[in-house]
């Protein structure tokens, strides 16, 4: 939409959050309040988007990063909302056009209603448009007033007379203005009100006083304008969020075994017939394949898991691939950089770090594997540790197909186990092990009969 241009509101520090962090900044089911609100423009295509900052400025910059069509505006000091949309004004001098009016703490606005908004705004031809709504618990929400059923003016609670608090039609603080008349409007707002701020919603009057139009559209679902101002709210508008990430899961053939206890991110997918039990963590741009099973406690970011693993009890798995019908734990890691091949097999209390373990190839457990290269059908004894730093470097380690490595082995990096060798329990390996050979690296063995006998009498 090249005539259209968005504001995020985005200054306030967010007293109650009693945060060093930026309010819009904190996360509610796997992104910050304002990826979710910038994501809701992303539909528009918006010729510009401006975020105004203020509180923290630097930190929201640095988060949000460098983006196509995005810009900032200062807000310093923060006098109110009417003082923070006239700092887009020196980005927005040459526009025309409809600008959307967003807050950066109101993360479950859908798409579909901002764009409801904006042409319910253009096709009536309107100088503002409000996004409003009814509840039945208005307090401390600015009212809407009307008179003969158009809207009058918006009044907000602390400034509102007792018959004023009775209505219970609120202003989201959601809006789509005409440029043209908007900068010069704001300039005319006041700041004889409780706050001493220069409040938007006073527009309204101000409109209306010159015969402008001034347009509402009522949602349906009051729940999109619910705001963040404390880590109740945060937690609550959380639960919403991962309840429709849920809902929309098991519309496609995913089984949560407990919904309310599965925290999955916005951008996981999951294939049909896949089973998550309770307690699942998924974050990140994490996939999981058809006809897989995610057993209690697993934890899972930004990883691929393939069709038909099954990850029991809390695995751990960051940045990492599962091959199709592996599988985990229970109380695997995996950390960034590993590769579980095709029908392998990683048990209990292995680690995995920067690793390929092949295609059929078992590590069961108790072991860890290091910059670590295992190849087809190869079987990692218990205990078994590959050394791969030697207090300055990090160092390979191969395992060629068909291998065998003993319970209790050490390979001292950089080593290399050549094809179906085979490399004795106990065995600190220091040097390359040539295929189909047998290696041993560990001390003679030596009793001696009657010690115990011999020391008791020393005793």
């Amino acid at each position: 939409m090249p005539d259209l241009h968005v504001v995020v509101l985005a200054a306030g520090k967010g007293t109650r959050m009693k945060s060093a962090v930026p309010k819009v900044l904190h996360e509610a089911a796997g992104l910050s309040l304002i990826e979710r609100v910038l994501r809701t423009t992303a539909p528009l295509e918006p010729a510009s988007i401006i975020v105004v900052v203020g509180y923290q400025a630097s930190q929201i910059q640095e988060a949000l990063g460098k983006r196509l069509g995005l810009a900032f505006a200062l807000q310093e000091p923060q006098l109110g909302t009417g003082h923070a949309l006239l700092q887009a004004e020196p980005m927005l001098a040459d526009a025309r056009g409809t600008l959307v009016l967003l807050s950066g703490d109101v993360p479950l606005l859908r798409p579909e209603t901002v764009e409801r908004l904006i042409r319910t705004h253009e096709e009536r031809a309107a100088a503002a448009t409000i996004l409003t709504a009814v509840l039945s618990d208005a307090d401390g929400y600015g009212r809407v007033v009307r008179s003969a059923g158009e809207i009058a003016s918006i009044v907000e609670h602390k400034d509102a007379s007792p018959a004023e608090r009775e209505i219970r039609e609120i202003n989201s603080g959601i809006y789509a203005f005409d440029l043209a008349p908007l900068f010069a409007a704001l300039r005319t707002i006041g700041s004889s009100n409780a706050q001493r701020e220069y409040y938007l919603p006073d527009l309204v009057k101000i409109y209306r006083g010159r015969g402008l139009k001034v347009e509402t559209v009522r949602l349906d679902d009051p729940r999109e304008i619910l705001g963040v101002n404390s880590r109740k709210e945060l937690a609550d508008v959380a639960t919403i969020l991962r309840s429709e990430k849920n809902d929309e899961l098991m519309a496609a053939g995913v089984t949560l075994v407990d919904p309310a206890t599965a925290y999955i991110d916005p951008d996981v997918t999951i294939g049909p017939d896949t089973i998550i039990h309770p307690g699942v963590f998924l974050e990140g741009k994490t996939t999981i394949g058809s006809r897989c099973e995610i057993h209690s406690g697993v934890r899972l970011v930004n990883s691929s898991v393939d069709d038909g693993a099954i990850l029991h009890n809390f695995c751990v798995i960051i940045d990492s691939h599962v091959g199709k019908g592996a599988q985990l734990g229970p109380f695997a890691h995996l950390r960034p950089q590993s590769h579980v091949g095709e029908e392998a097999k990683v048990g209990n209390f292995v680690e995995l770090k920067k690793t390929v373990l092949g295609r059929g190839s078992k590590a069961s457990h108790l072991t860890y594997l290091g910059d670590t290269t295992v190849g087809a059908k190869v079987n990692i004894g218990a205990g078994t540790i590959t050394c791969n730093y030697d207090g300055t470097t990090k160092n390979p380690t191969v395992i060629e197909d068909g291998a065998f490595i003993g319970s209790d082995s050490q390979l001292i990096a950089p080593v290399r186990i050549g094809k179906d060798a085979y490399v004795a329990a106990g065995s600190s390996i220091t040097e390359d092990v040539p295929a189909e050979a047998l290696a041993i690296g560990r001390g003679k063995q030596v009793n001696k009969p009657g010690w115990t006998k011999s020391r008791r009498k020393h005793e």
